[in-house]
């Protein structure tokens, strides 16, 4: 389980089809150890130096951006929550649920209000004020509209983390909030 608050930004030093090596500053990172990569759960499997690699299965590279990130690229780090750690974000569990796009960005005073498109079947777990994961970074969403919704980003989130570097029309990995799928659940199966 992750919190959706970055520690830290990496670079990608080798992309290949099923595996990317990734140079950041994390510590205590051993082999077998679950990591957030642009909030994807992955798998360390080596760790050399200040450099770790992890595979990439077909899944991975069919539902996330992963698969479009290149030598060079920066991606948002997190390491999982330890039991007794500060939840400073919301639950997030790494498993994204689709895939969305950059549509539009405007410069309020303190903070950039960004516009993210949403496939149309996660626009249900979307409420304005609730928490939402975009490339592993945890926001409150500011705004919804018909395959969209907007966040505030501070400039400690724009500097921290990889959204200051999106233009239009990248794309960006999206899990909403898991207890809402919970929910849906639930409320379903009562009905029946």
């Amino acid at each position: 389980m992750f919190t959706g608050i970055v520690e830290c930004t990496g670079v990608v030093i080798a992309s290949s089809p099923g595996q990317l090596a990734i140079s950041g500053d994390l510590v205590d990172l051993g082999v077998g150890d679950s990591i957030a990569v642009n909030g994807v759960c992955l798998t360390v499997t080596s760790v050399e130096g200040g450099r770790f690699t992890a595979d990439l299965s077909e899944e991975t590279l069919r539902r996330t951006s992963l698969g479009a990130v290149r030598e060079g690229h920066r991606v948002n780090l997190e390491r999982p929550l330890a039991v007794g750690g500060r939840l400073g974000g919301h639950v997030v569990q790494g498993h994204v649920d689709g895939l969305g796009h950059v549509v539009q960005s405007s410069v309020l005073p303190g903070s950039i209000e960004m516009w993210f498109s949403v496939p149309h079947d996660l626009e249900r777990y979307l409420v304005e004020k609730g928490s939402v994961t975009v490339d592993g970074v945890s926001l409150t969403i500011t705004g919804l509209e018909p395959g969209r919704f907007s966040t505030a980003l501070i400039p400690h989130t724009l500097e921290a983390t990889t959204l200051g570097d999106k233009a239009l029309g990248d794309p960006v990995n999206i899990e909403v909030d898991v207890l809402a799928k919970y929910v849906e659940r639930l409320v379903a199966e009562a009905r029946r």
